[in-house]
């Protein structure tokens, strides 16, 4: 046999065999203790399934978007080295202005307001 199809072979039975016991092994007895919600050893006050607020995703997508941004203009100073290194500027500079517009906007419709 082929080298691939052994390794492959033994991939799946590995994880096959695995999946398998992992259904078998765990016992599983829930009582009230273990399904209350657990608040630092206090009897829960409240809920425990309490909805995020959606700008808190907004704020945080916002935040990834932004930290994208850095990664993407991370390679500029190599650029300075092509042929044509105002085509490079041109690049970045293109990305800034777009999610500055975007800030912008998000800024005048209130996404970035905690509190309305």
């Amino acid at each position: 046999m082929n080298l691939t199809v052994t390794v492959f072979m033994i991939t799946a039975t590995l994880s096959l065999a695995l999946a398998i016991v992992s259904f078998w092994l765990p016992q599983m007895n829930p009582d009230a203790e273990k399904l209350s919600p657990y608040e630092c050893g206090f009897d829960p006050l409240g809920s425990a399934r309490l909805p995020f607020s959606l700008r808190f995703f907004l704020v945080a997508i916002l935040f990834l978007l932004f930290d994208l941004e850095i990664a993407l203009l991370l390679p500029l100073p190599w650029g300075d080295q092509l042929h044509n290194p105002t085509e490079a500027l041109l690049w970045a500079a293109a990305v800034l202005i777009l999610l500055t517009l975007g800030l912008i906007y998000e800024w005048a419709q209130g996404g970035l307001e905690w509190a309305e």
